[in-house]
């Protein structure tokens, strides 16, 4: 059995593994190549920070969390507009309405909380995924850190402690520079070597945001990526000063990828034109309206009115149009949807209480983008043509960095094996000698071995002139999208 003292994890939002070289990051790619490296991880549908937070504190698929969007229509919780589950006053309002369960699994400092065991967290993120990652903090006596301030977490003596020891918070930038520094200085010179806890962990904000604004291959973005590989040094050389360093396990991971977009839908418009009148989430208002809808690169549609038939005219109309790459809707079926043609919720573990009537993934393909990385995809707006986009099932979007070092990696080697975000905290716990919970469907990557990459299974759906594709792999029962598109 490896049993860690303490466990570091670092997460780099949005990163993909196909850009972590040598040239680009050489801490992070000397770690990836000297420890246990999983290079087919995998994170969940849809591919978005939110979701994927969730599935990494709770080791499970949104079917068992309840994060099924970073956005989504909740009436539960109000019908006056679309949940945005960035805000932390959104936040703050499902957590009133739903009696504290709006993360509906137990997450993996719920349970070291439950074993007497402490977490510390610094956070460069939204409000959301901060919020995420230990949602109920403060009953569990942990310790958030936000670069956001004090209203972005749910801790927020932890902000006015740092800002008393560091200073005023850093300004918002981009590329982030300045909040990957501060994020560090907290760890480096704080967090690792006075507090302490059984598990610290670092979010860093980047390099989604700039992949987002600055596009992937942008010198730009090329920039923060070496800073956020020269913080991951300055966390492994704060590991090594400690007394303990030998029995300290480091983790790195990113909840999603990224690819690049190349043309914009307007949904919404396009629905109302249709005889359905749509308004986006971000307009905050749904006054008028028969659908309310979420973007990106995919979303959901949700009937306002429950009107099933509608439902039904809606899914029929996306798989006429040439910019829907992808299709689902709630299913008893493992495989198609209740609409003929459209994939079932089930098949991508989306079959929560809380699941829209329909789900759309626009079109995208394995073309390279301006800079030579493979991934291009439509987008409904909210960050410019040509910018980084995620949510959907693209395998670049899916694949995730995940490795194991330290402590941990008394095994190095590569895992080719089915593996993903929802492995992470199984992970944690079983460092730490203490068993995950039921509801946790991932499993800890120490268990793993070098067992084969277990089956590859690729499903099909369509109707007329629409087919569209997703593949999957399995492990024990459970499964990893691996990459979705449409065919014709």
């Amino acid at each position: 059995m490896i049993q860690a003292s303490r466990v570091v994890v670092c997460v780099f939002d949005g990163l993909r593994p196909d850009m972590v070289t040598p040239d680009r990051m050489p801490h992070l790619a000397g770690f990836i190549a000297g420890g246990r490296s999983f290079p087919e991880a995998r994170t969940v549908f849809p591919s978005m920070t939110r979701v994927a937070t969730s599935s990494i504190a709770t080791g499970a698929f949104p079917s068992r969390h309840g994060i099924v969007g970073n956005a989504f229509y909740y009436p539960e919780v109000t019908r006056d507009f679309v949940l945005d589950v960035s805000k932390a006053e959104d936040i703050a309002l499902a957590e009133e309405r739903l009696g504290g369960k709006f993360v509906t699994a137990d997450t993996f400092a719920d349970v070291l909380a439950h074993a007497g065991k402490s977490v510390a967290v610094v956070h460069s993120g939204s409000p959301g995924s901060t919020y995420a990652i230990n949602p109920r903090v403060a009953q569990n006596g942990h310790w958030t850190f936000s670069v956001l301030g004090t209203r972005h977490t749910r801790t927020p003596s932890a902000v006015e402690d740092m800002v008393a020891r560091f200073g005023p918070l850093p300004p918002r930038t981009l590329p982030r520079f300045d909040e990957i520094d501060y994020a560090t200085r907290i760890m480096t010179d704080w967090v690792i070597p006075e507090m302490a806890p059984d598990v610290a962990l670092v979010w860093f904000n980047e390099p989604d945001t700039s992949f987002h604004y600055r596009f992937l291959g942008s010198e730009e973005t090329r920039a923060v990526m070496r800073s956020a590989d020269n913080a991951f040094g300055r966390i492994l050389e704060a590991i090594r000063l400690r007394p303990d360093a030998d029995d300290i396990a480091v983790l790195v991971a990113s909840d999603h990828g990224q690819i690049s977009s190349s043309g914009e839908v307007d949904l919404a418009a396009l629905l109302t034109e249709a005889g359905h009148p749509a308004a986006m989430a971000a307009q905050r208002d749904l006054s008028g309206m028969a659908l309310a809808v979420t973007g990106g690169n995919m979303g959901e549609i949700r009937v306002l009115d429950g009107d099933l038939e509608r439902r039904d005219r809606v899914a029929r109309w996306l798989m006429a149009q040439e910019f829907t790459g992808m299709v689902f809707t709630p299913s008893e079926d493992p495989v198609q949807g209740t609409v003929p043609g459209t994939f079932s919720h089930r098949l991508v573990g989306l079959d929560h209480g809380r699941q829209p009537e329909l789900v759309y993934v626009l079109r995208s393909n394995l073309d390279d983008d301006a800079h030579g990385l493979p991934g291009l995809g439509l987008i409904t707006g909210s960050v410019p043509v040509g910018g980084g986009m995620h949510g959907g099932l693209n395998r670049h979007e899916l694949n995730t960095v995940l490795a194991l070092g330290g402590h941990a990696a008394i095994t190095p080697g590569v895992h080719a094996g089915a593996a993903g975000v929802i492995d992470i905290a199984p992970t944690i716990l079983d460092l730490l000698g203490v068993s995950a919970p039921a509801s946790m469907q991932g499993a800890s990557l120490l268990q793993l071995g070098d067992q084969p990459g277990g089956p590859v299974e690729t499903f099909t759906a369509g109707e007329c002139d629409f087919r569209q594709e997703l593949t999957l792999r399995r492990r024990n029962g459970v499964t990893f999208a691996q990459h979705g598109q449409r065919r014709a």
